[in-house]
């Protein structure tokens, strides 16, 4: 009816030797891999989207959808509230841009650029260039547009 105590048998009586040792483990613990791997993941998810052309221009906003991805880099053409035209990060004269673009055309696969114009910039200089791209060889041109911009249908009348 009372509690007793318990022994636990050592094997005999007899005391191990080299009580402080340990012996190596047989597992593989993989916490900090896997920890390690979690980390690298978040930094690549913030950094992927900084990864873009990076000529900053004031692009108009739209209530348009993207496009869709594909597998070859896009070329981009972008420009700036000053007039200057850059293809991908490289500023190019207005007077060389068709020869580049026929030169860039024959060694692409793809038709698909990407013409990024700061809002400031006049219609008639984007419309000029638009027709460079299309003399150039581009004739699959997508306008770069930021979203957030007036949807411009009757749901929403106040326009934003």
């Amino acid at each position: 009816m009372g509690a007793g105590v318990v022994q636990k048998s050592d094997g005999g009586g007899r005391r191990r030797r080299g009580r402080g040792r340990s012996r190596p483990m047989a597992e593989i613990n993989v916490t900090p891999f896997v920890d390690v791997m979690l980390v690298l993941l978040i930094i690549f998810m913030v950094a992927a989207p900084l990864m873009t052309v990076g000529v900053p221009v004031e692009l108009p906003k739209t209530a348009a959808n993207a496009l869709p991805g594909e597998d070859e880099e896009p070329l981009t053409i972008t420009i700036t509230a000053e007039g200057q035209v850059m293809i991908q990060m490289t500023e190019v004269d207005r007077s060389d841009l068709l020869g580049k673009l026929r030169a860039i055309a024959a060694e692409r696969e793809s038709n698909r650029v990407f013409l990024r114009a700061d809002g400031a910039v006049p219609y008639s200089e984007v419309v000029q260039i638009m027709g460079a791209l299309n003399k150039g060889g581009f004739d699959n041109i997508g306008l770069v547009t930021d979203a957030g911009g007036p949807a411009l249908d009757a749901a929403d009348p106040s326009g934003g």
